[in-house]
């Protein structure tokens, strides 16, 4: 990302990285600060000094650093500061007068989306994924760790497990409430954590899931919400068409990063997922998770299931064109369901892959590729 942050500098006053908590976005903006920037002053608000200064003389901080690029780190702790940074930019508008980092989709955080629209670049900063994978790491021990850093460079297993369990916590009872600021059970909150694990891949019932936890639907829909924001799980949408047939209408759920699935669902090395009942619904999100890494913002995603039967787990769609058709087997000879060939029929696509966890690439009869996740990611993606 960097090379693209530097040149979005010389055009954008300001440029906003999201993503979630310790995947690297204070070390990519104090790097792209020190390559490219003679004059800049660093700001975190996950300090109490740098917190003071930005909650009660923001104005008077910002003026004194007109002339120099301000980096302000963790955003979302003082929202108050949108509304001033649109006006600092509207009074000065030249390039490179900003770079901000936030934990959360600015959609959650009130003031955000509205308040520096049209005056900043979004980039959205995710785990590591398998397209920008160190040669000396393979996919299993990628899925099976996700791809947080510091979770792939843990030599110790145990170490691993407790990195895990201090991060969901971490997150749990101190950044979740502080993102938001919002109030919720921890342990009802570790719960849904839990379930969602098992849930993995699964149509998402929120009053069924909310009864499990003795909350109401709209607040299981609320914590959800939390969580989507935060980076954390996915709602994969379905693909509404109007082929008149009876469609399933709500959403499926994936927890993003394979390293936290795997730890909620008591899973503690590679050789032991492979016989995991869920090994399934893990790779199917890790092929998700590592195509919305991969991909461009134009392009959308979604599933598609009727009534009757048809489905398709992944449907690439650009504007209101379906570009691809996607099926997720973890098998190395994937047998192609009737469900799948009527889902294609159904969208009229074309381009058609089954993504299975082996280094093959061939073409089934029906035009249908199949392909190890490494290379449709390298050669087939860019071109969907």
């Amino acid at each position: 990302m960097q090379p693209t942050i530097e040149k979005a500098l010389k055009v954008f006053p300001a440029i906003v990285i999201l993503g979630p908590r310790q995947v690297g976005k204070t070390t990519l903006v104090k790097l792209v600060a020190k390559n490219r920037l003679k004059k800049s002053v660093y700001i975190d608000l996950e300090k109490n000094s740098d917190f003071e200064k930005l909650k009660y003389t923001a104005e008077e901080f910002m003026q004194s650093y007109i002339n120099e690029c301000v980096l302000i780190d963790e955003v979302q702790r003082i929202p108050s500061l949108f509304p001033l940074l649109r006006a600092m930019i509207d009074e000065k508008r030249k390039p490179a007068r900003y770079i901000i980092t936030g934990s959360a989709s600015p959609d959650l955080l009130k003031g955000a989306s509205e308040s520096l629209a049209g005056r900043v670049i979004y980039f959205y900063l995710h785990p590591i994924g398998l397209h920008e994978l160190p040669a000396k790491i393979g996919v299993n021990k990628h899925w099976f760790r996700g791809g947080f850093p510091q979770a792939l460079t843990i030599r110790n297993s145990n170490m691993l497990a407790a990195w895990l369990d201090s991060f969901i916590t971490t997150y749990i009872e101190k950044d979740l409430p502080l993102l938001f600021d919002i109030k919720f059970s921890s342990i009802t909150m570790r719960k849904l954590w839990s379930m969602l694990a098992h849930l993995q891949g699964g149509i998402l019932n929120a009053e069924k899931l909310g009864a499990s936890l003795d909350i109401t639907g709209t607040t299981t829909k609320r914590y959800l919400d939390y969580l989507e924001a935060a980076f954390i799980i996915t709602r994969l949408k379905p693909y509404y068409v109007n082929i008149g047939k009876r469609l399933v209408k709500a959403p499926k759920v994936y927890i993003n990063d394979t390293g936290i699935l795997h730890f909620l669902l008591r899973v503690q090395n590679e050789k032991e997922l492979t016989s995991h009942p869920s090994v399934g619904s893990s790779w199917e999100g890790y092929v998700i998770s590592q195509i919305l890494y991969a991909k461009e913002n134009r392009l959308d995603m979604y599933y598609y299931r009727t009534q009757a039967g048809a489905e398709c787990d992944l449907v690439l769609v650009r504007g209101h064109v379906v570009k691809a058709c996607i099926e997720i087997k973890f098998s190395k000879a994937p047998i192609i369901s009737k469900g799948y060939y009527q889902a294609v029929e159904d969208l009229k696509c074309n381009t058609k892959f089954i993504i299975c966890p082996a280094d093959v690439n061939y073409i089934t009869k029906g035009g249908i590729r199949v392909i190890g996740i490494s290379e449709f990611l390298i050669k087939y993606l860019i071109n969907i």
